[in-house]
């Protein structure tokens, strides 16, 4: 089968093949705020009986060649996470009825269920406690039925370095140097001096912030927010969508980074002791020994620096919209804080005394 292009291939015919149905028409509307894929509502009419649903959610490729090349990697990586773990995992997604990618990762698709009437999670404005209590605890569902389990070393799809590739840490520092050099020359004097400062300083150290837990790792999302998040109406469950970062590492950034950039800062300040105990918790629960509070909560503080550095990769790399833009700037800020807050730079400069 080939892989849509773009809406106008997700025709009849090819979403039956995908399926396995007799598609009679097709309607194509597009969903999400993606900035480095397409995702579109297809309605399908099937001529006869079936148990398969009236909604899909087709992901197709960004539709701008720039971003497509540059991004194949992690169309690689959401297509393995379907196709090879989420089966193995526990924590929510949508599931999958149908992948394919091209040899180069410029091109692939996924047919998944569609969530409606679940809603996205909006970064810009931030979540409730209620609804982070929730996002905490279906990360465990991630990170505990891959707690330091070596097979997953072996997926293809990691797109961050994996626990002791000391060069590539040693790489990714120095491409978050520059990202973070070309953020500022572009947000100008919308970024105050205190968070250019902490930006600075935070991206200076990423190669021993990488370094300094190596024996400790899960499955990680990489890009775990709200924006990836969709919340069920009633708020009782949530389902974690966007897995074109996933990497090995630290699982404490999963967990930080979400807090930082999907919470405002002071609410986030409030009740993220509590969510670090919920998602302890649940991590325990899993399986998962060995690993008391107090461990947990200084991953938590060294996991921040999640918060900018993707932050910084995305606004220096990814293309520019107005949304977009105002995200990143408003994930940044709140970040930079969070990192003061938790006096994250001073813990990672006591690994690098030892």
């Amino acid at each position: 089968m080939s892989i849509p292009r773009g809406p106008r291939d997700v025709t009849p015919a090819w979403l039956g093949s995908a399926v396995g149905a007799d598609v009679a028409a097709v309607e194509v509307t597009p969903i999400g705020t993606g900035q480095t894929g397409a995702t579109y509502r297809v309605r399908a009419r099937y001529r006869g009986a079936t148990e398969l649903p009236e909604t899909f959610a087709v992901k197709l490729s960004a539709q701008d060649d720039a971003v497509r090349e540059r991004v194949a990697l992690g169309y690689r990586s959401e297509v393995e996470y379907y196709a090879r773990v989420a089966d193995r995992m526990s924590i929510p997604v949508p599931s999958c009825f149908y992948s394919e990618i091209s040899d180069d990762g410029a091109d692939f698709v996924l047919v998944l269920a569609d969530m409606a009437p679940a809603v996205q999670g909006d970064q810009i404005a931030g979540c409730s406690a209620a609804e982070a209590a929730l996002a905490v605890e279906a990360l465990a569902g991630l990170h505990g039925p891959s707690w330091c389990d070596p097979q997953w070393m072996a997926l293809s799809g990691i797109v961050m370095p994996k626990p002791g590739d000391d060069a590539a840490a040693a790489g990714l520092g120095e491409i978050s140097q520059m990202a973070a050099n070309i953020l500022i020359d572009k947000l100008g004097d919308d970024i105050s001096a205190e968070d250019r400062e902490t930006l600075i300083t935070a991206m200076g150290l990423v190669t021993p912030w990488l370094m300094a837990e190596p024996g400790r790792y899960a499955l990680m999302h990489g890009d775990y927010r709200l924006d990836n998040m969709l919340f069920d109406p009633d708020h009782t469950r949530v389902t974690v969508v966007d897995w074109q970062t996933v990497g090995i590492g630290l699982p404490g950034r999963d967990l930080a980074y979400f807090t930082a950039t999907s919470l405002d800062p002071d609410v986030r300040a409030q009740v993220e002791r509590d969510l670090v105990s919920r998602y302890h918790r649940a991590l325990l629960g899993y399986g998962v020994t060995d690993y008391d509070f107090e461990t947990c909560w200084r991953d938590y503080r060294l996991g921040v620096v999640q918060a900018p550095l993707l932050t910084g990769l995305g606004f220096a790399f990814a293309a520019s919209t107005e949304r977009g833009d105002e995200m990143m700037l408003t994930m940044l800020r709140r970040g930079c804080r969070a990192i003061r807050e938790l006096d994250t730079l001073d813990l990672i400069k006591s690994y690098q005394a030892i």
